[in-house]
């Protein structure tokens, strides 16, 4: 492989957005260090850090969730699009047709208002992805967008049609603040490419969409949980990892392209699984993902990342598995934005340069030569 394969070690921009530290032991959005954010923030505080620059004062946050708030709802014409998609379709792509379609309904007219624009896509999108789920793989009715809550709350209770207990939307909430940002990674520098374009903000979320569902980038909390689900207690987890590492199978949600000795947002998961196992009286998922995790790091040396106790973190909130990723779009969406909003402000083309590996200069032999 050639130097820098994948751009790994190389500079690709700048960003005041975030930053994993040097050592790979910390994240930081804005300066403020994930612990923090995730111990005390509401996911709206950390998604109008992202889009402003500044955590917001109280009345500029009330402001904030009553704008997300009224711009729940989705619009009929785009609802009609997912409502004749089939149901075999993926949920990512339902989002990601979703956003494009959305574009052409409520286009972007010039960048003045692109803060209004990345507040309606922010809270729309779990409106958008539960209208289709609901509606098209369960055959229920799609419940109205969550007038006056949180993202997270919003999320559940139309999922669920009932409101979350406290330590649920709690737990939810700290995880679309873990999963909100995390500087170049590939759908965000995606959509920074569609921005050094001057393309429509739908457009530069519609690349990061369609990133974020290849394999190598998202799904690797289904993975995990596709992995956890058929193990019947800790020593049957045991087993399956020997198993799977002797077959050289990998065990998705371990190990990080940018972290070496742990992901810190893992720690930040991890209790909240742990908290709603013992709610839950649950004597199985948690049990088994610790042994998964004991297992992998005495074998291979590789510590859990965030989508490992994401994965049972959001089967003790009733989230579907095929929702696992969609739900991971919607948090990134405040740092998908902030991004484009920040690529615009650079106003130039990325367009890297390529080395070249193909045959050496040869001259054209005309067709009748060529037999």
């Amino acid at each position: 492989m050639s130097a820098g394969a994948g751009l790994a070690g190389v500079v690709a921009g700048e960003t005041a957005i975030s930053t994993v530290e040097a050592d790979g032991r910390g994240l930081r959005y804005r300066g403020y260090a994930i612990e923090d954010l995730a111990a005390h923030a509401r996911f709206e505080e950390v998604a109008f850090l992202l889009l402003y620059g500044e955590l917001p004062d109280r009345r500029a946050l009330a402001d904030f969730e009553a704008r997300t708030a009224r711009l729940r709802a989705p619009p009929a014409a785009v609802t009609a699009i997912l409502d004749a998609l089939p149901g075999g379709v993926h949920p990512m792509d339902a989002l990601r047709s979703a956003v494009s379609v959305l574009g052409a309904v409520e286009p972007e007219r010039g960048f003045e208002g692109q803060e209004a624009v990345a507040e309606r896509l922010l809270a729309v999108l779990p409106a958008l992805l539960l209208h289709w789920y609901t509606r098209i793989d369960t055959g229920i009715a799609p419940r109205s967008a969550a007038d006056g809550a949180g993202l997270a709350e919003a999320f559940l209770r139309m999922l669920h049609g009932r409101t979350p207990p406290p330590t649920h939307r709690r737990a939810l909430e700290v995880s679309l603040i873990l999963y909100a940002e995390h500087e170049f990674n590939a759908s965000t520098f995606a959509a920074r490419v569609t921005a050094s374009t001057r393309a429509d903000l739908h457009s530069c979320i519609t690349t990061a969409i369609g990133t974020l569902r290849g394999p190598l980038h998202g799904g690797a909390n289904e993975a995990a949980m596709a992995f956890l689900d058929p193990l019947a207690d800790p020593d049957a987890a045991e087993a399956a990892v020997l198993d799977a590492l002797r077959a050289h199978r990998r065990v998705m949600g371990f190990g990080h392209r940018v972290y070496r000795g742990e992901d810190p947002r893992s720690a930040l998961i991890k209790p909240w699984s742990r908290r709603l196992a013992a709610e839950a009286r649950d004597e199985r998922l948690f049990a088994v993902s610790e042994r998964v995790e004991a297992v992998m790091r005495r074998e291979k040396g590789l510590f859990p990342n965030l989508d490992f106790y994401s994965a049972s973190l959001y089967r003790f909130l009733g989230i579907p598995t095929a929702l696992y990723t969609p739900l991971f779009a919607c948090a990134r969406m405040a740092g998908w934005a902030a991004h484009v909003i920040e690529q615009r402000r650079v106003g130039r083309l990325i367009r890297p340069l390529a080395r070249y590996t193909g045959p050496a200069p040869r001259p054209y032999v005309p067709l009748e030569a060529r037999g």
